[in-house]
């Protein structure tokens, strides 16, 4: 079942070398196209942008299953010396796109060469992931109109985990991302006659510090969320005490109810703190990423290929939540599905460098137990009955 591994290698090693980021992906299509087309397989370019579909059919059943990948990469510049470094200065795959393509490429060529199901497999590799925008832009493509699934799987490599376990949860695996920004108006002057103004530093200080009681004292404590300020700009010179303060941020949650709570609290404080020192202020709150929360019935069945995938040691049907975000929300907002995290290996010479770092590499020896979760998946949810006869 399993291919060369100087095969998958070959793959991602190339992959790796032409990163591009969102909505850029161009050259990443032009060779996942060449490789899937060279399988034999139908391929749909276009989808969302720069995303792109290829289908795989086998045997009689009548069903359906996604699997996805990311194609996009970070606008970081790599550090290191290996062969296969970035050829594109400024962006680098800092968070394992390469490797979730290369293993979506295998299951295909293993699917497309040797079958075991029966039915349809379409093989989503999805742009702009980044930036919480490329899944939006296939749905709203008509993805699921044109290519219907009855349930969605990806996978995503992680740092920390020792390589190629399998990980995954019912309900939220990973967080939605909120973004805010407050804007408060006060009234500047010279910092030599503070009684002549309304300081916006001041009371933008009250606001970072009461925004750190929303989690500890408004949100259940067993719902788990974060709210970070993460940027603090003025208007302000070193004499002068500025007229205005923008403060910057973001929230984590897993549940809807969690995110529109943590919305009220920030526009109520910020409102109530403002005005109790004579300043306005004006709150944007966007919503970045749906939470990825698993449907029951496919993490079953996630589960199920990874026991047939590694030792039952290596499975973690009830990983811990992690609060990062991931574009895979969007797509289980209207099909059923699972996402499960790939260990990339635990020490920093070996896979455990964290993503989004410059130093960031995909273990290569992981790739292999990815591409054949992925075939155990579809030939577990899609048997084909002639196959037990």
């Amino acid at each position: 079942m399993t291919l060369p591994d100087g095969m998958l290698r070959r793959w991602r090693h190339d992959l790796h070398q032409i990163p591009e980021l969102g909505f850029q992906e161009h050259r990443t299509g032009d060779y996942l196209a060449a490789a899937l087309a060279g399988m034999g397989l139908e391929v749909t370019r276009g989808v969302g942008g720069t995303g792109l579909v290829a289908t795989v059919r086998s045997g009689q059943g009548g069903g359906a299953l996604g699997l996805r990948a990311d194609m996009d990469g970070l606008p970081l510049t790599e550090r290191g010396a290996r062969p296969h470094r970035s050829r594109h200065d400024g962006v680098m795959h800092a968070c394992g796109h390469d490797g979730h393509m290369a293993m979506l490429l295998g299951a295909a060529q293993v699917l497309a060469a040797q079958g075991g199901f029966a039915g349809t497999v379409h093989l989503v590799f999805q742009p702009a992931e980044e930036h919480g925008r490329g899944a939006k832009a296939m749905i709203a493509d008509g993805l699921f109109d044109r290519f219907p699934v009855d349930a969605i799987f990806g996978l995503h490599t992680m740092p920390g985990h020792p390589t190629g376990t399998l990980s995954t949860r019912v309900g939220g695996l990973m967080a939605s991302e909120d973004n805010f920004e407050i804007r408060v108006a006060g009234r500047g002057g010279h910092a030599a006659r503070p009684q002549m103004v309304i300081d916006p530093i001041v009371v933008a200080a009250e606001i970072v510090l009461a925004l750190q009681t929303i989690v500890a004292r408004n949100v259940d404590p067993t719902d788990p969320a974060v709210v970070s300020c993460t940027e603090i700009t003025t208007d302000g010179a070193r004499n002068a005490i500025p007229g205005e303060v923008v403060i910057r941020g973001d929230t984590r949650s897993f549940t809807a109810e969690v995110q529109a709570l943590l919305e009220h609290r920030i526009r109520r404080l910020a409102d109530g703190i403002c005005a109790a020192h004579g300043a306005t202020c004006r709150v944007t709150y966007t919503h970045e990423f749906e939470p990825t929360v698993n449907d029951p019935a496919t993490v079953a069945a996630a589960v199920a290929a990874a026991r047939l995938t590694v030792p039952e040691h290596r499975v973690d049907p009830d990983t811990p939540p992690w609060t990062a975000s991931e574009d895979f929300g969007a797509f289980l907002r209207h099909v059923p599905g699972c996402f499960a995290l790939l260990g990339n290996g635990e020490e920093l010479d070996a896979g455990g460098t964290p993503l989004h770092s410059p130093d960031y590499d995909f273990n290569d020896d992981a790739l292999d137990v990815g591409v054949r979760y992925y075939v155990n998946l579809v030939r577990t949810v899609l048997a084909d009955p002639a196959a037990t006869r």
